[in-house]
């Protein structure tokens, strides 16, 4: 019996596969997606707090709207008062609804990569041609409005339809969060040349754990705790990547920040020790160490 498969990469066990350092000889790069999205008034979709009333569901437009407004402000000034850079996945409609808060994440440095238009769109609904229109836009933005192209791509939804990573590359872009299937870079194939995987939290990620599972702020701090001491520790055999995926208007409620705070301190402690970075520079790393193979 044979499987349908997909054919974007082949199995290798992280056992066997060339060893490397990171920067600075560092053997666990960690970085911080930080999501931001805006929703369509009325549509639907998207995480919820309570109960789905009927359009205008009011109540979880505006706790995600909450984000926006304060959690995502709060968050910077933790990142801040940490030194910490982070990688911004704004819905391109962040640009024109919230441009102080993109502003902020550019006046801070940090890395933008593309998170499609808006969360109340799943790309795996969507033609080629509409797929394709629509990465198109969401690249003129960002870099209309951060001075430089996206590298990386987050679907909202983490949605896809089949040719996804080959619209990416054929788009510019050189690695996607999309595929949350191991712990370091994995070079996949497209019509178009290689695409980079690069490791993004699908457990150690605010939406899954405290909205799906209904972890606890303290139990969601302890996991990404428990999964960073982890990872130091397998890091001495094979170089990883941590990803930790935020969304504001969930770790930005007061109540979670000083949780999170938490977390993010005991990492910060060990900065001596690791390579906290971007998923963009983590990208660039790892290509550099280890090319795509010849296809």
């Amino acid at each position: 019996m044979t499987l349908p498969t997909h054919g974007r990469y082949d199995y290798t066990p992280i056992t066997q596969r060339p060893d490397f350092d990171w920067p600075g000889g560092r053997r666990l790069a960690v970085y911080l997606g930080v999501n931001h999205e805006h929703f369509a008034f009325g549509a639907g979709n998207g995480a919820q707090i309570g109960n789905a009333e009927p359009e205008p569901d009011v109540l979880n437009y505006a706790w995600r709207d909450y984000g926006n407004r304060v959690g995502a402000w709060r968050l910077i000034d933790l990142l801040d008062d940490l030194n910490l850079p982070a990688t911004v996945l704004p819905n391109s409609e962040m640009y024109d609804y919230a441009p102080a808060l993109m502003a902020a994440h550019a006046a801070r440095g940090d890395e933008v990569a593309g998170h499609g238009r808006t969360n109340s769109e799943s790309q795996s609904g969507m033609s080629e041609a509409e797929e394709a229109a629509m990465i198109a836009h969401c690249s003129d933005v960002i870099t209309a409005h951060a001075g430089q192209q996206p590298k990386g791509w987050l679907s909202p939804w983490i949605a896809e339809t089949e040719v996804t990573p080959d619209l990416l590359v054929e788009a510019g872009y050189s690695y996607t969060m999309n595929w949350c299937m191991d712990d370091q870079p994995v070079w996949m194939r497209t019509r178009s040349g290689p695409l980079l995987s690069l490791p993004y939290g699908q457990e150690i990620n605010d939406i899954p754990a405290i909205v799906g599972r209904k972890t606890g702020a303290a139990e969601f701090a302890d996991m990404i705790i428990d999964n960073f001491d982890e990872l130091l520790d397998q890091s001495v055999a094979q170089p990883l990547v941590f990803g930790i995926a935020l969304h504001p208007y969930i770790v930005g409620q007061p109540f979670r920040l000083r949780q999170l705070r938490r977390a993010l301190n005991h990492i910060a402690q060990r900065r001596d020790d690791i390579w906290i970075t971007t998923a963009g520079q983590i990208a660039q790393a790892y290509a550099a160490r280890i090319p795509p193979p010849v296809s």
